[in-house]
């Protein structure tokens, strides 16, 4: 009788994040004390195959779901959340590819198989762009001719493929947003080393600088109107920021080990108590915020429903992971001042969860607009 043929084991994500956050916590300082990029963690995650872990099977990746991979970016975050923030820049890309082939019939089978087989590290621009976008696309023969300046680029550095947009002023449309990958590398594409910054300091997410860089018409994948919702950011919206803030909850969960680690050296004390009390209240909240996100990333239906509450929850999840760290900082008392409790460092790096789209006053129109059934556009 012929043995049935094992199904490949699945990969435990956990494990190898909680192995690999072994390896680069003692790089994250130095790292974030020269703004140099984080090579070791990069180096460590590539070596375990995490930047082909959400590619579907079918295409030689790793197959694994959004929860998955937030769990294994919330433990690296608690140890350097520079790697864990930039290598979300990478998942969340691959992410929306995976689910738009599966469920939208995308044709993104090209780049999820290219992902796999060139070792791709993908660099996203849309926290600088969003909806109006930047820069501008002139029409040539064949293609267009890009010049812009993208910036909160992470991975920039290291990554091989900007997933970006740019503005065509189209003679009949109006001003087109038009979307495609471009290449880091190359006559036309510079790196503008700007990335000196309050936190996140190792993510590497300097300016890409696109001088005339041509563009051709086959690798444009979709153009919208200039400023308005489309499907596409429906989509983005439901998945990607559970990966995002995935590495902000790290951080704020390495925050609270550290302080108390820093309070089982105090005498004991009633206030003390409260301190951590409340600490562990705000975590509690960014938490679960997070596991909203992240089901509704797994479960979700895009639409202006779906985003508004993913939004919502972007908000909480950011605003409970920054007080949770500013709590951590008065449980560990004078002690979290130092650089070398990590704390202060902690402190800097999630302040940066402000800043994503849909950053809280635009959410908070979005959000008011989609319960009052108005148009979202404005």
């Amino acid at each position: 009788m012929l043995a049935l043929a094992e199904k490949p084991m699945a990969t435990d994500w956990t494990a190898k994040a909680a192995e690999i956050a072994a390896q680069i916590a003692e790089h994250a300082a130095a790292h974030d004390a020269d703004d140099s990029f984080v090579v070791e963690g990069f180096a460590a995650l590539e070596e375990a195959g995490f930047f082909t872990a959400l590619v579907p099977s079918e295409f030689g990746g790793g197959g694994a779901t959004v929860g998955e991979i937030c769990e294994a970016l919330k433990i690296i975050g608690a140890a350097c959340g520079s790697t864990a923030l930039a290598a979300a820049m990478h998942s969340h890309i691959v992410a929306v590819a995976a689910w738009r082939w599966k469920n939208q019939g995308a044709p993104t089978d090209g780049l999820l198989k290219r992902v796999v087989a060139e070792k791709l590290k993908l660099v996203s621009s849309g926290g600088s762009d969003w909806l109006t976008s930047a820069g501008t696309m002139e029409k040539v023969e064949g293609g267009y001719r890009l010049t812009a300046r993208k910036a909160f680029a992470s991975g920039s550095t290291v990554g091989n493929l900007l997933n970006t947009s740019a503005v065509y002023d189209d003679p009949a449309d109006g001003p087109m947003v038009l979307h495609f990958a471009a290449p880091l590398k190359g006559e036309g594409v510079s790196i503008a080393p700007t990335w000196k910054v309050m936190g996140m300091r190792g993510t590497g997410s300097d300016d890409v600088v696109f001088d005339g860089l041509f563009i051709p018409d086959a690798a444009i994948a979709g153009k919208r109107p200039q400023g308005k919702w489309h499907m596409l950011f429906h989509v983005i919206s439901m998945i990607a920021f559970a990966l995002i803030y995935a590495p902000y909850v790290g951080v704020a969960e390495g925050a609270r080990r550290r302080a108390l680690n820093l309070a089982g050296k105090r005498p004991a004390d009633p206030l003390l108590a409260q301190m951590v009390g409340e600490m562990e209240n705000r975590l509690l909240s960014a938490r679960l915020a997070h596991r909203r996100m992240v089901e509704i990333a797994e479960t979700g239906t895009p639409g202006p429903e779906t985003t508004s509450e993913a939004m919502q929850c972007r908000t909480l999840a950011g605003q409970a992971a920054i007080d949770a760290v500013a709590k951590a900082m008065e449980v560990g008392g004078g002690a979290a001042f130092y650089r070398k409790t990590g704390l202060e460092r902690a402190f800097r790096d999630v302040q940066a969860a402000r800043f994503h789209p849909l950053q809280e006053k635009p959410q908070l129109d979005l959000t008011g607009r989609v319960a009052l059934r108005w148009d979202i556009d404005g």
